[in-house]
């Protein structure tokens, strides 16, 4: 199960799974917003291969328009799943604390 909330001005708090099953609603909810979006990811416990697709398409988008993906309070389960694919290389990331 995946939550996600907040924007408009304030970050996308996001948590849950965001995985194949939520994948579609996650880019309905992202594909929203624009300019700078931070997420919030203190909650999200898992980020299958779709979900990097969410994250990779969401960047591009806000990219091409003069924004950009900020994601914050990543875990380092998280944070390893970035490193190994590559993703840390191309998103802005925060570690949690």
């Amino acid at each position: 199960m995946l939550t996600i909330e907040g924007g408009d001005g304030g970050p996308v708090v996001v948590a849950g799974r965001l995985d194949a099953t939520q994948s579609a609603a996650a880019q309905s909810y992202l594909d929203r917003l624009d300019g700078v979006v931070t997420l919030d990811c203190a909650g999200l416990e898992y980020l299958s291969s779709a979900g990097l697709g969410v994250l990779l398409k969401t960047h591009k988008r806000l990219l091409g328009a003069g924004g950009r993906l900020r994601l914050t309070q990543v875990n380092r389960h998280l944070q390893d799943i970035f490193s190994y694919s590559g993703f840390d290389q191309i998103l802005e990331i925060e570690p949690g604390r």
